[in-house]
This record gives C-alpha cells, structure tokens and sequence, in this order.
C-alpha cells in the first residue's frame, strides 16, 4: 500500500533524529565561533593562532608535534628548581638557537623516554626534598626509574640499556645540613646511566645550607654549556630576550569585571563564595580566630595563632605542616611599579598568553599590573645574578646599562652591593637608575624570570586529636639588618614576607586598623575584600615527622625557640592519652631552648599543665643560652649531660625527634648523639654514626628542620 503524505514526514523526520543522533550533528553543524577576550581578538592557544595539538603524557611525541629539540625537566617543591629549569630554557634558546620547552615531570609517563632521539637533549633539575626524597612532582619518575622491574614502551629491561640514545645533563638542588645531599639528582644520575643514558658534562649540585645555590647554579651551567655546545656541535650567538609570553592591555576590562583576577589564587574563588575541593593550588581562605605575642619583649615578635579550617574538608595530623599563602607589602609593590613607569596604570587590565603551545602561564589571567606584583610574584626574593645581565638590554641609561653588566658579571660585586645588603630587584633597579624610570622593559619579563609567589609552610603546633579543625601556627615574625662597617644597617632591613604580614593581621584583629610595621603595610581585606574579618589562604600538607602508633613507646624532642611548635602538639596529644583515653604513655622528654625564661620562654604556661596530665613520665628540660653570662648553653650542651638517661631511653625503643634550625642545632644535635653512644656503649665513632644512620632508616630518629 502506497504511503501517504503524512507517513513520508514521519519516516524523514525519523530518519533525520537517527542520523542526527549517530553524527552528533557533525555533518551539517556550524563550526563554533572562536571565543574572544575584551580587545576582540580571537582566542588562540597560543599567537600565531597555530592549531592546538592533542594532549598527549608522551614526552616524545610533545616534542615532534612541538618541534623541540631540548626538553627540561623540573622536580621541584618550592619553586627553585622550576625557575632554574625556566632560566636553562631561555638561555639555551637564546644563546645557542635550540628549540626548548620546560616540563614537569608528573606531566608525563616515563616508559616513553626509550624513544627519546639521540640528536634531542634531556636536561633534569632536581630538588631534594625533606630526608632525601623526591619532591611530591618527581615521585613517579624517580620510583619507575629506579626500580629495575620498571617496562619500557618498547620492552627493553633495564639490562638491555633502554635510553641508551638518550643525552642528558643535570643539576640538583639540596642542603649539605641534611645527611642525604642532594640524594635525588645523585640516585637519578645512576639510574640513568645503569639504563644505558649518557650524561653530557658534570652533574651539579647546589647546596642552599651554605647560601650558594644561586652560584653553584651559575658555576655549573657555564661548563654544562661548553659541554653540551661540544657535544651538540653548537654555536653561539649573541643572547638578546625574545619573549615566551604576550601580555596585552584590555581597555574594555575592569577591575570590577568578575572575570578579571585581583588577587585571586584560582578560578574557585573568582566568584563571591570560594569552592573546593581545597589543595596546593586551590587554598582555603580561613578565618583566624585567636592570635597573640609569645615573647615578652618589644623589639622581637613570635605569634600564635589559630586557623578554623571550617568545613573545607582540609584535614592534617599531629606533626603535619600548613601553607600560608602570602601577600607582598604595599611599600614594595609601589616601589615595583613606580620603578617600571605604572604607577598611573597599576589597575590596568592586562591578558596573559603563551606563544607558544608548550609554555605555562605561571599566574591567573586576565589580571592587573597591580595585582601580579602584590600576590603573584616574588618581588622581594634574593635578586639572581644572571638576570641582571638580561635585565641590562632594558637599562634607561648607558650607565645604568653598565652598572647592571658589572653586577651582573663580578661576583664580589654584586655580593657586596645587593646580596649583602639583601635588596630585592626593585631597589637594585632604583640604585642603578638614580630616578629614571625603566618604561621600556617588557611586563612579560618579569613574569617569566621572577618566581611565582610561593606559600610559606609552618610546622603545626597543635593536636589533630584535640582540635581536628584547628590548626595552631608558631612563628618568630623574620626581620634581619645586613650588617655594616658601622654595625647593623637599619635602612636595607630584610622583612620575612609571611610572618610580617601575618604580624599585621594579628595587629588588625587586636584593633589596629591600619596596622603599620617599620613603614609596611599590607593589603590585610585581600581581593575584593574577600579576606576582611581576618582571614588568610592556605593549605595542608603531609610530613613523616610523626608520633610512634604505640603510645607506650619513649619520644625524645629536642626543639630550641619556634623548633618547639610540633612538640607543643606531640606533648598535648600523649597528655590527652594518658588523662582522657587511659592509655599508657611511655616517657616523654622535651629539650627546650630560648635566650632567656623571662623573655621568650614559649608556651610557659603551658608545660605545668601537660606536666599534671602526665606525671613523672613527662620530664621537660631547658637551656637559657643568655642567662649566664659566663658562657652560653644551649640544648645540645644537656643533651650530653643526660647522656645515660637518653642512652637509657634509645635502648627502649625510644624514638628521637630533633625540629629548629638545621644548620648548626641539628647538626650539632647529631654530633652529640654520636658522642653518647661512644662514651655509653663503647663504639668507635665509626659505628656509633652508623647507628645513628640505622636509626633514621628506621624512622627512630626524625627530624622537621629549616635553614
């Protein structure tokens, strides 16, 4: 039977839905407009408007869909390393030609590295973290190529060499006060080479305990370069600054606009209510609820305070650590930019892109030459040597211009008349000028060669016991006068930049409502207001540094000045055991120092309360190092005079944590350990540092220290 009209329709319009449904609507769709930004301009993924390659975890394949010829990888925890594989990047690029990107290293799987061609170049920089591991980016990387089970994507064990094409340099980043020195690049450099790769040149190693990493770095890449150029049959050029990122005025944004970040650390807060989930790259803006001065006199501060972490799903243990994200002092953010010539312009909105597809844009766009300088970027950081050398290109005078290639290229010099007086770029910049300003520097300079502007980590000084969504910080506010043939220089005093700024919003929420410090001040109400009431960014992070599982064990903490800070929440946990749970707490022994009882002596009101909780098996000993006149003592010194009772408590199973400064205590702490077992169990001081080193492998020795 003939279909009718109606049949027809049904069956076309039936037709059509199921071809529409199985073409998702492809073959006859309009393409999408391509977006665009407030100058009207198409989004491209980088100028140029070249097609955005598929994302792909093969490092290889990046390269040829990028035309790379030189890829370096970055492990890094605070932003150090990430910088400096930045810098080898630019100066590869720039000095010798080579096409180079940087990359992370959890970015990508490392099985694709047996592909890696022989004419490319893999340079790795390395950080080690806390006791000799990787930073938390590196721990894939770092575990694949150590572990000789490890596949390749071709197959090859490692017997079989995998990377033997592959050409590699690298440098690690470390702390010779740490017994495992830069044991990351050292263990990364033998895996490397037992899997068949060749390393071009020595691997370097900086060393931040000595305060030479930034001329380890520069001693080391100058060799690698002739190396690698020897290799490579490369020739140089002269190095002039080409750009990696585009920065555009936006004349149709505004601050007002919602899109525009002023401040914010990432798109969840951009909104009037920040969201979760809440990390490393997403803080939690947290209310301050208590605040007040430990120390009793005037001309030192050390705060404690206490951070609600609400229902932000933020959680941490006894012994873990807090990120508190910073902001840049108004005083210097005025200096950065009256420098540059943009006072007038500082809320002028500008967009950030890459140009090109492998770069990172390091901070939230689009945003303000205000805002940059005062949350993103490390305005105050120690001033690299080397930049001033590309900085100098952009001088507004030819005296300027030599001065800056003088600093640049003498390193007494420059020790003398910027690291010593720890001046920061801005200052360097107004010193060499003398009133000029530097207009014709382009803005993307200093958002490719300053760091981005990191948090700061604090060791908890409370219980996740006793107040799971409370975190108490303990922190000496840093201020520090470079040193002067006439004595202290007051006029060039280095400002820690977190524990200033915490100082201040300590003092707003005492009722000072534009708390001044030594002429600083700060934006304490943060973008758009959003941290007025006293708040303040942050995160948690994980540490080792931990309580033994078995209540019953010994703990000995030895934690001069701020070093106590944990110990506060490791003593208040077991009193809390032993008087509210009925556990049995082993003995529990505190070395403590400060300079004198009746003036920094932290928590004293504290320890007679934990003391009542615990009874005898709480014993907390002190050494006032400025007491006595006649001589100074300090926690190692009693540390030696109770070395039978310490041997004593090792024998029970004791766990040892040592928390403060690693550049003298810890180290001295150590030594003294040392001593103990020579004097109490007889060894030779061979063995006896043996045993300490089977003491930390067992995690019986612990240890949470900064330089």
């Amino acid at each position: 039977m003939a279909l009718d009209i109606l049949d027809l329709v049904i069956v076309c319009v039936v037709g059509l839905a199921t071809l529409a449904y199985f073409t998702k609507g492809t073959l006859w769709a309009k393409p999408k407009a391509a977006k665009t930004y407030g100058n009207g301009t198409a989004a491209t993924p980088y100028a140029g408007g070249a097609k955005k390659a598929k994302r792909t975890r093969n490092i290889v394949e990046k390269m040829e869909q990028s035309d790379k010829n030189v890829v370096v990888f970055y492990g890094s925890q605070t932003g150090t390393a990430e910088d400096y594989a930045s810098r080898l990047a630019k100066e590869g690029h720039a000095r010798f030609g080579l096409k180079t990107m940087t990359a992370d290293l959890e970015d990508y799987d490392i099985e694709y590295l047996d592909t890696f061609p022989e004419e490319k170049l893999a340079i790795f920089v390395l950080a080690t973290y806390g006791e000799g591991e990787p930073t938390d980016n590196a721990v894939e990387f770092y575990n694949f190529v150590r572990d000789e089970s490890s596949a390749f994507s071709e197959g090859g064990s490692a017997d079989e060499k995998p990377l033997q094409k592959m050409k590699y340099v690298a440098f690690g980043l470390g702390n010779r006060t740490y017994e495992h020195y830069n044991a990351m690049v050292r263990q990364v450099d033998e895996a490397l080479t037992r899997l068949g790769a060749k390393r071009i040149g020595m691997a370097g190693e900086g060393d931040d305990g000595d305060g030479t990493m930034e001329e380890d770095f520069l001693g080391w890449k100058d060799g690698m370069w002739e190396a690698v150029a020897a290799e490579l049959g490369l020739e140089e050029h002269e190095a002039l600054y080409e750009p990696t990122l585009q920065v555009t005025e936006q004349p149709t944004l505004s601050v007002a606009d919602d899109t525009v970040y002023v401040g914010e650390p990432s798109k969840h807060h951009l909104g009037s209510k920040h969201v979760g989930p809440y990390n490393a790259h997403n803080p939690y803006v947290a209310a301050i609820t208590t605040s007040k001065e430990l120390f009793k006199t005037k001309d030192r501060n050390c705060l404690h305070m206490e951070i609600d972490l609400g229902e932000s799903g933020l959680k941490y243990t006894t012994g873990d650590h807090i990120a508190v994200w910073p902001t840049n002092a108004d005083q210097e953010v005025d200096r950065f930019l009256a420098v540059l010539g943009l006072t007038e312009r500082r809320h002028t909105v500008i967009s950030v892109t890459a140009l090109d597809s492998t770069t990172k844009i390091p901070l939230p766009s689009p945003s303000t030459y205000d805002a940059i300088p005062r949350y993103y970027l490390e305005i105050c950081a120690p001033v690299s040597r080397q930049f001033l050398s590309t900085l100098a290109q952009f001088a507004p005078t030819e005296q300027a211009k030599a001065a800056l290639v003088k600093l640049g290229s003498d390193k007494e010099y420059f020790k003398s008349r910027v690291a010593d007086r720890y001046c920061n770029i801005a200052q360097v910049m107004e010193m060499v000028a003398r009133g000029h300003t530097w207009a014709s520097v382009p803005f993307s300079l200093w958002i490719e060669n300053l760091v981005h502007l990191q948090p700061r980590f604090y060791s908890i000084s409370s219980s996740s016991l006793l107040s799971p969504r409370t975190i108490s910080i303990t922190a000496v506010v840093e201020r520090k006068a470079p040193m002067s043939v006439s004595g202290p220089d007051h006029e060039s005093m280095l400002h820690g930049v977190t524990t200033n700024y915490l100082l201040a919003l300590k003092r707003r929420q005492h009722g000072d409502e534009q708390p001044e410090l030594n002429g600083k001040t700060y934006a304490i109400t943060g973008p758009r207001n959003k941290y007025d009431g006293i708040h303040v960014p942050v995160h948690t992070r994980h540490s080792n540094f931990k309580l033994p599982m078995d209540t019953s064990k010994p703990v000995i903490m030895i934690g001069p000045g701020t070093g106590v800070a944990p110990f506060r929440g490791f003593v208040a946990e077991r009193a809390h055991q032993a008087s509210a749970l009925g556990k049995t707490v082993g003995k529990t022994v505190l070395f403590y120092g400060c300079r004198r009882r009746d003036e920094d002596f932290m928590y004293e009101d504290e320890w007679p309360e934990y003391q009542k909780a615990l009874g005898d098996s709480f014993e907390m000993i002190t050494a006032f190092s400025r007491e006595d006149a006649t001589k100074k003592t300090y926690v190692q010194h009693l540390l030696w005079e109770k070395a039978e009772e310490v041997d004593a408590l090792l024998k029970q199973g004791a766990y040892l944590y040592v928390c403060g400064d690693a550049a003298h205590m810890a180290r001295d702490v150590q030594a003294t350990l040392v001593r103990i077992f020579e004097k109490c169990r007889g060894l030779e001081t061979k063995k006896a540092e043996d045993l300490v080193k089977q003491m930390r492998n067992g995690a019986k020795y612990q240890e949470d220290v900064w330089s």
